[in-house]
């Protein structure tokens, strides 16, 4: 294994997971499942995330998706597949996936060499993922490489983003976080979402938000202003450096060369999306 710059792998991450993101902002897959019978915006991303596991309960995706309401979930899951199988969902992802990229990106960067180049590189990158306790991973690394590289390259997108999300849930509970500290710590960072999105898409209300508040303030990570104290800090920093040391295998897999050619073209594509309004631009922040 390669030895890479410090936070190389992390920034390489970040510029990928914006691509694979997208699709559960974008309006084609509630479009591709509309036919369907989904109206919820909530029961159209609990299935096409969820899909690739099966037909599964409420409790799966609650345990995988770690940081929903449980009964936000409960009240979608099991019954989503009740309308379509999780083989059609996911057919209808990866058609939702194409428009979505298309639209973002231009046909010709669709189409270009510079495509298929990043799509091999993250695909070998996540040839070095692990299958062992990561489970929204395994799930997805158990379905067919598209064979359109823009499709490829979101299938690995997808792979390196679970991968990730996985380890990054474990050291939340190795933290002592639970769902809604570790949303309201994150966006104290300035780095999560905005109370608004966490509100409107997790299933808390505005009690829960102040309670997980008065919890983090008792354990001395916020401020009386909901502000991440030194303590507070210090833990989020740590939380990203064990998810790194975790999170290292596929890019070190990769190379230093091909970490930092795969961060330069995924860098390209993330900004083109982010300036063709990939994302509401209220979403992240203090808020």
């Amino acid at each position: 294994m390669t030895t890479l710059p410090e936070r190389a792998a992390r920034h390489c991450h970040n510029v990928i997971n914006p691509v694979h993101s997208t699709v559960y902002f974008s309006p084609d897959l509630g479009k591709e499942l509309a036919p369907y019978g989904f109206e919820d915006p909530s029961a159209v991303y609990f299935a096409g995330r969820a899909a690739p596991f099966g037909a599964v309960g409420a409790g799966v995706v609650t345990a995988t998706f770690f940081n929903f309401n449980h009964s936000l979930v409960a009240r979608f899951v099991p019954e989503i597949w009740e309308f379509a199988s999780p083989e059609t969902v996911l057919a209808a992802r990866l058609r939702a996936v194409d428009a979505t990229l298309r639209r973002l990106l231009g046909e010709e960067t669709v189409e270009s060499p510079e495509m298929r180049e990043a799509a091999e590189l993250a695909l070998r990158a996540a040839d070095g993922c692990a299958r062992g306790g990561r489970p929204l991973y395994a799930a997805n690394a158990d379905l067919p490489v598209p064979e359109a590289p823009h499709l490829a390259f979101w299938h690995a997108a997808t792979l390196l983003r679970e991968h990730r999300g996985d380890i990054h849930i474990a050291a939340l509970q190795a933290a002592e976080l639970d769902p809604l500290e570790a949303l309201a710590s994150h966006t104290a960072s300035g780095r999560g979402m905005t109370p608004k999105w966490v509100l409107a898409t997790r299933g808390y209300n505005e009690r829960d938000w102040q309670a997980a508040h008065d919890r983090l303030r008792e354990r001395g990570l916020t401020d009386a202003e909901g502000e991440l104290t030194e303590a507070g800090q210090q833990l989020r920093k740590q939380l990203e450096e064990e998810t790194d040391r975790l999170d290292a295998r596929p890019y070190e897999k990769l190379g230093a060369e091909g970490v930092a050619r795969l961060t330069e073209l995924a860098t390209g594509l993330t900004t083109t999306a982010l300036g063709n309004g990939a994302f509401p631009e209220d979403l992240f922040g203090k808020g």
